[in-house]
């Protein structure tokens, strides 16, 4: 076999590949093979006709037909592997030229990682946001650990603001009450936002026994985005009563035995929680000034499959469990569909320029991924998709994206390690020491991650 590359851009090549026809006899003999099991010939047993008595019965041509469909996989590969290619996505191919005993030539365009350059990195400078807690993030913090502690009692007086209402719904369509537009002792507490756009308007000022009808537009179920008249009815008012913010709450609702501890311990997890927030946001902004410094062409062909995939994502899975079509999103975020498509290709570009890049970098480096790693990324796949590390680990076995994984940790490390050679300040003018390496190493995988979406399966090629 001889084959030769021809570049078509900085992501394309076109491989010319010649096959002598002595290459394809393994194919041949399969080819015989397979069709000896299909067919019955007269005077012969099953799987024992001749090669010759095929040829006369159902042409050659179905049986060379059927060796170059086995053999040219192979045949691509191996050019693949001696041009030092990496694919991304399945080749176009044509048969130029085919004669039987003599060769097989073909051609096959295919997408390519493009060559990528990478720059010293050492230099890039970028500001976050500076650690800081404030008594007020500390009071809102222990309120909000109040309301959960929250009593209510019935009352018996019109419903207001901040009270919990049992209640009684119906919603109609078109004067017709839709099947799954009823709904008996939903509790819900005035002004939550959590139910229907002017539910709280209606309920304010109902007593146990009293219902008032307004128009919403519902948000879910089989008339989601449709305006229905909602009928709803008090069956009972009852008053949040708050615990005292003493030492008592604390020991009711923590492990301290005073509320100066607990307030201290929420300040504490408050400022654990900015300061992975900061090296989140610290490896997001190196990770752009990287890709404002590399030059990385990108395939059309992948960009076009990652765009549609993040399309169909979006429309078909994330809006379709909150019953919300693409349009009615769109208005929601008060966006054109022409800012829409434009927001997701500069999305879907960034995605893959990233990976394109930090898989440089790890080859650069020379990152390898050990178990223990590898199990810790796993941990916390499995509890950001609500499954059981094992259930977890099963998944990725049986699907074949323990590679994905793997990735996923090397690209990582390797974002780490830029922003490791990175200088970083908070807004306060101070130096950000990013030394926690676990916690940078976990950060930089989220923010590599939300750059990449869902791009990796496919630039994985």
């Amino acid at each position: 076999m001889k084959s030769a590359v021809e570049t078509l851009n900085p992501t394309r090549v076109r491989l010319t590949v010649e096959v002598p026809f002595e290459e394809l006899k393994d194919s041949l003999d399969a080819a015989y093979k397979k069709i000896n099991q299909q067919v019955t010939v007269k005077g012969f047993r099953k799987g024992k006709v001749p090669a010759r008595v095929i040829d006369q019965r159902f042409g050659r041509g179905a049986v060379l037909e059927e060796a170059v469909n086995d053999a040219l996989p192979k045949f691509y590969t191996d050019a693949v592997n001696e041009a030092e290619l990496s694919p991304l996505g399945q080749p176009e191919v044509d048969i130029t030229e085919l004669k039987d005993g003599e060769t097989l030539n073909f051609t096959a365009e295919v997408d390519i990682r493009p060559a990528i350059e990478i720059p010293d990195y050492s230099g890039i400078e970028v500001e976050v946001d500076a650690v800081e807690v404030t008594d007020e993030d500390v009071e809102k913090s222990v309120e909000q650990l109040r309301e959960r502690f929250a009593a209510t009692s019935p009352v018996e007086r019109a419903a207001e603001d901040g009270d919990v209402v049992t209640i009684d719904l119906e919603a109609k369509v078109d004067g017709e009450v839709l099947e799954d537009g009823v709904a008996k002792d939903v509790s819900y507490t005035i002004g939550s936002g959590e139910l229907l756009d002017g539910i709280d308007d209606a309920v304010k000022g109902l007593s146990a026994g009293e219902e008032a009808t307004f128009t919403s537009e519902l948000k879910g179920g089989s008339a989601a985005g449709k305006e229905a008249e909602v009928t709803v009815k008090v069956t009972q008012v009852a008053k949040r009563e708050l615990p005292e913010l003493d030492d008592e709450f604390a020991q009711l609702a923590s492990e301290f035995d005073t509320l100066e501890e607990l307030k201290a311990d929420s300040r504490k997890r408050l400022e654990n929680m900015k300061r992975y927030d900061q090296a989140t946001q610290a490896q997001e902004r190196v990770l752009d000034k990287l890709l404002e410094l590399v030059e990385v062409p990108v395939p059309e062909k992948l960009l076009e499959d990652e765009i549609n995939t993040r399309k169909h994502n979006l429309e078909h899975h994330q809006l379709g469990q909150m019953g919300l079509t693409l349009d009615k999103y769109l208005e929601i975020q008060g966006k054109s569909a022409e800012e829409f498509d434009e927001e997701t290709r500069e999305a879907a570009v960034k995605g893959i320029k990233t990976q394109f890049v930090l898989d440089e970098l790890v080859k650069k480096e020379q990152l390898n991924v050990n178990q223990e790693e590898l199990t810790e990324h796993l941990m916390r796949r499995a509890a950001s998709s609500g499954m059981s590390p094992d259930q977890f680990a099963q998944a990725v076995v049986q699907q074949g994206q323990v590679p994905l994984l793997v990735g996923e940790v090397a690209r990582g490390k390797a974002l780490a390690a830029v922003v490791e050679k990175a200088t970083v300040k908070d807004t306060n003018g101070e130096i950000v020491d990013l030394d926690d390496e676990d916690e940078t190493e976990e950060a930089a995988e989220a923010a590599a991650d939300s750059a990449e979406a869902e791009a990796e399966e496919k630039n994985e090629g």
